[in-house]
């Protein structure tokens, strides 16, 4: 298994869990971002970004009123740009783990994202990242990638995963 590994699957089957785990199992030096719903009285309201180091923003809510939207959801991509962006740059430089949860519709609406997406794939960093299991442009190409491993996560193969993702990057 190569040291670029792509989560993909359902949502809520469980790839941010995963993640999150595996970055606490291996106590290696790890950077960039995951993100959470934000939800209220049972609805999803909206999504946030929180590095690794504890920073937070709001990535989509159903209450901005801004020009880019992914279905009810308004984004503020300028969060993503400012906190997420900047935690893979980082990431990247210290050669640590870079952790990008997610690789998906409404962070693709970013030109910056997509650019440092290619960088952290490009620098020879190990990656850990989610992506979206629909077939976009962008996402169709970084699967296409020779230097990429793919993996469904599915509420079956989840605890596996767990371990076989945490002693492939401790080697």
């Amino acid at each position: 298994m190569k040291q670029k590994i792509l989560l993909t699957g359902r949502p809520g089957c469980g790839k941010t869990t995963l993640i999150k785990r595996v970055v606490n199992d291996l106590a290696l030096p790890a950077g960039g971002f995951y993100t959470e719903e934000i939800r209220a009285h049972g609805e999803r309201l909206g999504f946030k970004i929180i590095t690794l180091d504890g920073q937070e923003a709001l990535l989509a809510h159903v209450d901005f009123k801004t020009p880019e939207r992914v279905g009810k959801y308004g984004l503020d991509l300028s969060a993503l740009e400012t906190v997420g962006v900047e935690a893979l740059r980082e990431a990247v430089h210290a050669r640590q783990l870079v952790v990008i949860d997610e690789i998906g519709p409404m962070e693709l609406r970013s030109p910056i994202f997509r650019d440092v997406v290619n960088q952290a794939l490009d620098s020879g960093a190990p990656i850990l990242a989610t992506i979206s299991a629909r077939s976009l442009p962008f996402t169709g190409a970084i699967k296409e990638r020779p230097d990429v491993t793919v993996i469904e996560v599915r509420p079956g193969n989840r605890e596996q995963l767990a371990y076989e993702l945490s002693d492939q990057f401790k080697k």
